[in-house]
């Protein structure tokens, strides 16, 4: 035990100290440390194209949990449906694109994807629904669809074949980018996250930094080329590196709370400010 919490306090120490420092000062850490891991993605991982398949396998790796949650806790609390009903729109909507367009290991992923949600929404829905908290539930969705699918109209790729699919191309990309916040909107209103939805929510926070990251990398090796890859589009890389980039943010706070919580040995991740 004590060799443990040897280890364990300079980590401490480390965490106390940066809770000390102003926004400003954690912002620019913040960014020290994405710029590093970036520097050190870019080093060690030849082929850029596998980040995506690595971003989903940790989403994949995160659904895993809920339904382990699911049946072995018979519980569903602190788990936001409108998250997951979100969640299952982009991906049934990015599965008809590439099954039109790509049809490969992503097309296999976002299927397995899909029914593994699917399945979570069935028993949150149904099975489990006494133990949904739905007043705490309370982002309303259609403003959210609204929102990203009035955006995929005027910002999309511009390619010679598909008119219709690079509109729900679009309309994916950015329905994802805000799929957390019902998620993240019901923890601040809980004020507390138990272990497996903190679990599932960091994993989504890993998948969305592999995703920016290979958005940013591959800029960077066309030395900004890449931003006028889809002929007229010139504005449809930029808007998805924003949307990656808005997700990453968005989940980076939670990802602090959750170390911090592993680090001191806590089960619950405790948010003392909303997310």
């Amino acid at each position: 035990m004590g060799k443990r919490r040897g280890v364990r306090d300079p980590v401490n120490k480390l965490f106390g100290w940066v809770r000390r420092r102003s926004a400003k000062v954690k912002t620019f850490l913040g960014t020290v440390a994405t710029v590093s891991a970036l520097v050190a993605l870019w080093y060690f991982v030849r082929d850029h194209n596998h980040f995506f398949v690595a971003s989903e396998a940790v989403h994949a790796a995160g659904i895993v949990v809920l339904i382990y949650k699911l049946t072995k806790k018979k519980t569903c609390s602190g788990l936001s449906l409108k998250s997951q009903e979100i969640t299952a729109l982009f991906v049934a909507v990015r599965l008809y694109c590439s099954l039109m367009m790509e049809n490969d290991i992503h097309t296999f992923l976002d299927g397995a994807t899909l029914m593994s949600t699917l399945w979570v929404i069935y028993m949150i829905r149904f099975k489990l629904k006494s133990t949904y908290i739905k007043e705490l539930d309370n982002m309303q969705l259609y403003r959210i669809v609204v929102a990203a699918a009035i955006l995929a109209l005027f910002v999309h790729p511009v390619t010679p074949h598909y008119s219709l699919n690079r509109f729900f191309w679009a309309f994916s990309v950015y329905l994802e980018s805000v799929s957390v916040l019902p998620q993240l909107r019901l923890m601040q209103n809980a004020k507390m996250v138990e272990p497996f939805t903190g679990h599932y929510v960091f994993a989504l926070g890993i998948s969305r930094f592999l995703s920016c990251a290979h958005w940013i990398l591959r800029i960077v090796e066309t030395r900004g080329r890449y931003f006028y890859i889809w002929g007229g589009g010139y504005l449809w890389v930029p808007a998805i590196l924003i949307s990656e980039t808005v997700q990453t943010f968005i989940l980076a706070d939670f990802c602090y709370y959750y170390v911090k919580s592993i680090v001191d040995g806590q089960l619950l991740v405790r948010l003392p400010c909303p997310v």
